[in-house]
């Protein structure tokens, strides 16, 4: 699915009216239609809703303030981790979802679902899995922080998730998130295409020497 960030409803783009317990609860509900969010729908999660950069109403930071605190009481959470969570910097008021394929305007980012096999190949063709560069960061808590990273680097991006994420989402614990810049899709689908010849290629050749010991 993709996503982007706007002042307001595109023309013709339905205006959702739908309470959802958290921002990441979005991407489910993108995957069945375009709609747009105001920023208001995302405050039920303070903590997504912070990461994606929203001007957070006095009773909202509040309440955030109160998750955190919660959150390093349990240990889940170190006191000096809170201040570094990253955080969209492109201000907004809303965010348009959708199907990647209806998506009627531009995409800021684009989300996939991926099975640790498809998380190989997307590595390889994000170019990360070179000895010759650095290798690709994968974030853990909050799920959603890979979103503003990739869309800040302009790089592709992957995320373990969190507990919040998988709770709300209810992704297949088999999954993990990466996040696409919407400005790279061209050639990283240019890359992946090779990767995955390049792979094809590499799997005879392992299954001729697989064979020959059987």
């Amino acid at each position: 699915m993709a996503l982007t960030f706007t002042d307001g409803p595109p023309d013709g783009v339905a205006v959702s009216a739908e309470a959802v317990p958290s921002s990441c609860n979005f991407w489910r509900v993108a995957e069945k239609g375009v709609f747009y969010a105001s920023a208001e729908r995302h405050f039920n999660c303070p903590v997504g809703a912070m990461v994606m950069g929203f001007e957070l109403p006095e009773a909202t930071g509040e309440q955030l303030g109160g998750l955190v605190q919660s959150m390093c009481d349990a240990r889940y959470l170190d006191p000096d981790e809170a201040a570094n969570i990253p955080s969209v910097g492109k201000k907004s008021t809303g965010i348009v979802y959708g199907p990647l394929a209806e998506f009627p305007v531009e995409p800021d980012l684009i989300l996939l679902w991926l099975t640790p096999a498809q998380a190989m190949i997307y590595n390889e063709a994000a170019g990360n899995a070179k000895w010759t560069a650095s290798p690709m960061d994968v974030s853990g808590r909050p799920g959603c922080a890979a979103l503003p990273l990739a869309l800040k680097n302009q790089t592709p991006r992957m995320a373990l998730g969190c507990i919040g994420m998988r709770t709300f989402t209810d992704i297949a614990d088999d999954r993990i998130l990466a996040v696409l810049p919407g400005g790279k899709a061209e050639e990283f689908v240019v890359a992946l295409e090779t990767t995955v010849t390049a792979n094809a290629e590499m799997k005879k050749f392992y299954e001729t020497a697989k064979a020959s010991f059987l």
